[in-house]
């Protein structure tokens, strides 16, 4: 406080008065991020079981690539899929034949690296997407 002016020193302790010390604010924040990471964790695995039940409803072959990448791969894939079947099926001008082609297009797609590149892409463009996709995004052309 002595390197305060002596007019500012009443205002800046009312002020520190309302502040944690430096060791309980450390503390509270390694709570605060404790308890976001828990948080995290549960809505990766609500995503993740949601994305397996879909894969596995609808035909989709297991992907391809580090451990790590696969579950986020499969969750971007579910998400994109998902959102793309609603732009373009539900709202657009695509039929449930001309999806059925999208979808058979789309499994041949078994890098979860592929998926996780084209996560932030918007759904209508998924078919446009696939149909530029190469040789080295597929691991095997014959899907399961």
């Amino acid at each position: 406080m002595s390197s305060r002016p002596a007019d500012k020193r009443a205002s800046y302790a009312r002020w520190l008065a309302t502040r944690s010390c430096r060791d309980c604010w450390l503390a509270s924040r390694k709570e605060d991020t404790a308890e976001r990471e828990a948080w995290i964790a549960a809505r990766r695995a609500e995503e993740q079981e949601a994305a397996t039940a879909w894969a596995t409803q609808f035909g989709m072959p297991p992907l391809e690539g580090p451990e790590r990448a696969i579950a986020w791969g499969e969750r971007c894939r579910h998400q994109l899929v998902a959102a793309a079947y609603e732009a373009l099926v539900a709202e657009g001008t695509v039929t449930e034949d001309g999806w059925l082609a999208i979808e058979q297009q789309l499994r041949t797609l078994d890098k979860a690296s592929w998926w996780i590149d084209q996560r932030e892409s918007e759904p209508a463009d998924l078919p446009e997407l696939a149909a530029a996709a190469t040789s080295a995004d597929r691991v095997t052309e014959n899907p399961n």
